[in-house]
């Protein structure tokens, strides 16, 4: 037994199939599904995002995030 991948559009891939010597016994169609567009998800703002991220985010106030504050080593550290 052989297996071969056959592509092409619906005619070139049953000309195919239709010229194959011996007999097919199987096939393996994959057909894509039309798209609804009403169904997709729509795509969330930079605010949405931020708004599902506020139960993780740590208010501290004011804080130095320069550069030389990160890299600098405070007393204890």
């Amino acid at each position: 037994m052989t297996t071969r991948v056959l592509t092409g559009s619906k005619q070139q891939i049953a000309q195919q199939v239709a010229s194959l010597e011996g007999e097919v016994r199987e096939a393996i169609v994959f057909v894509d599904e039309p798209i609804d567009p009403s169904a997709l998800p729509v795509p969330a703002t930079v605010e949405d995002l931020f708004r599902e991220m506020e139960p993780y985010m740590a208010n501290v106030g004011q804080v130095d995030d320069s550069r030389e504050a990160i890299y600098t080593l405070m007393e204890g550290e």
